[in-house]
């Protein structure tokens, strides 16, 4: 696998120009995640709206480029899902990182930008860069379920 097939151009937007990456003040959720293999870290916040969906995402922290891209990726993703549709795309993208989930189309489909990070699954080394923000909302959300 060839590394510069991740790091394209809508990868790198997501690394430069996050539109997530902020703290929400008024947050029903907020939850720590750290990568102790590297040192990436972050901070997320869940707002809901009046009927239980996530109403905004955002988070804050520091870490490579795939933890960041990926963290921006979700949270894009979740707005506007219920928890429970949540959780289910964290176990999907799960499973498309560790490549026990290799439905191309299922995964373009239900992960939409987030898909372009299914070649994490051939990097063992960055697979919990990419599931940090993903796996401290899961987190977060079976707490607080």
């Amino acid at each position: 696998m060839d590394i510069t097939s991740l790091y394209n151009e809508q990868f790198m937007d997501h690394v430069t120009h996050p539109d997530y990456k902020y703290s929400i003040a008024d947050a029903h959720f907020v939850h720590d995640g750290v990568n102790p293999s590297c040192g990436d870290e972050l901070k997320l916040y869940i707002k809901l709206d009046d009927e239980g969906k996530i109403d905004e995402c955002a988070y804050t922290g520091h870490g490579c480029a795939v933890s960041m891209a990926s963290a921006d990726m979700m949270s894009d993703l979740m707005v506007g899902r219920t928890p429970e549709e949540a959780l289910a795309l964290c176990d999907l993208f799960k499973g498309m990182v560790t490549g026990s989930e290799t439905d191309t189309d299922k995964l373009e489909e239900e992960l939409d930008e987030a898909a372009l990070l299914a070649d994490v699954s051939h990097m063992p080394s960055r697979v919990k860069c990419a599931e940090l923000a993903w796996r401290t909302l899961s987190e977060m959300l079976k707490e607080n379920g």
